[in-house]
């Protein structure tokens, strides 16, 4: 039975529509069939502040993967798409994050979920309330609209793109 995975990604390099756009087709292709995609966010640069605004997007995809084979794939979708390693959350051209596993704890040297720090990421919880609302962290108890009810969303902005 295929997993429910929730997937962020960001891009501020080049054309970031056109790597978000190219991404999500990765992703259905390689990943599983995508469900649900958020709209397109323009939002701030969160712990490197000298860098241009990136869109966001989230996506919540059905998978067979495991969860590192999961992170294994996306890192070749990044790759595959253009990501040029820089410096820790400075520029990119694309970024794919596992947000959550269905409701998987996992705290593996190569991957947590859910993600480290995501109840403090506008980025991540604006365009997450919109395809996934309810879901609940298995950690905290609280569902993704709790969260962003207390949430500062400065910063994050619907870009009307597509």
């Amino acid at each position: 039975m295929a997993a429910e995975a929730a997937l962020s990604l960001g891009s501020n390099v080049g054309d970031s529509l056109a790597a978000l756009r190219r991404a999500v087709q990765l992703i259905s292709e390689r990943i599983g069939a995508v469900t649900s995609k958020s709209g397109v966010y323009e939002t701030a640069p969160w712990g490197m502040a000298d860098q241009p605004n990136f869109l966001n997007v989230c996506v919540i995809a059905a998978t067979d993967l495991t969860p590192l084979g999961l992170l294994d794939t996306a890192k070749a979708i990044e790759r595959e798409t253009g990501r040029v390693e820089r410096a820790r959350w400075g520029p990119r051209e694309i970024d794919i994050d596992i947000i959550f596993y269905d409701d998987l704890v996992l705290n593996d040297q190569r991957l947590k979920i859910p993600h480290p720090l995501m109840e403090m990421r506008g980025f991540v919880m604006i365009p997450l309330l919109e395809i996934a609302p309810g879901w609940k962290h298995p950690a905290y108890g609280w569902t993704v609209a709790e969260f962003v009810r207390g949430m500062d969303a400065d910063g994050v902005v619907a870009a009307r793109l597509e």
